[in-house]
């Protein structure tokens, strides 16, 4: 378990949150969706050498869930099954049930939960918000970066001078994005 236990360690440092950006219509509520949670740990990991893996299991109540992480030297850790019971039972209703086993089981073996925008941003300061020429530096160093070491150092640092503005937290993160996916098309050219 070395290999892996490592590997997880240094992924779980380069975690982004997982951003509230869909609605629920019928609590009209913003939560975190099983999109955010993956974009918010999937670049780490496999940065990192790490497989997610969500497996299903039978059941006739509702869904099963386990996360695994599947390191590249060949290790496993399987964090534990989930149950969570399907309201209908329709394809709907178990679609939906999956989704929501998928979405909390990975936040859980991650150590991971969405960004607190109710009651935090509401106490939060004026003064607390991002300056946005310190955060246009940011993402020009996040831009700049040569090597993935560099880059999780300038994530975390822009990262950390969003002060929980979620608009600024989605620009570093879909920077660091940018640059990943530009760092792969050099490497192929």
């Amino acid at each position: 378990m070395k290999n892996i236990a490592t590997a997880l360690v240094k992924a779980q440092k380069a975690f982004g949150p997982a951003l509230k950006t869909a609605t629920n219509p019928h609590f009209r509520s913003r939560y975190a969706d099983l999109s955010a949670c993956v974009e918010a740990v999937m670049d780490a990991l496999n940065n990192n050498g790490i497989y997610l893996l969500q497996k299903n299991y039978d059941c006739t109540d509702g869904v099963m869930v386990e996360t695994v992480f599947v390191h590249e030297s060949g290790e496993m850790l399987e964090t534990g099954i989930v149950h969570f019971p399907a309201v209908k039972h329709d394809p709907q209703g178990y679609a939906s049930a999956l989704t929501y086993a998928r979405r909390y089981s990975l936040m859980a073996a991650c150590g991971i939960a969405p960004e607190d925008d109710d009651g935090n941003a509401a106490s939060k300061k004026p003064a607390n918000k991002a300056n946005d020429k310190a955060m246009t530096d940011h993402l020009a160093a996040i831009d700049a970066t040569s090597n993935s070491e560099e880059l999780t150092e300038a994530f975390q640092a822009a990262f950390e001078a969003c002060n929980g503005d979620q608009a600024w937290q989605a620009k570093v993160m879909a920077a660091k994005k940018s640059r990943v996916e530009r760092a792969k098309k050099e490497k192929n050219v």
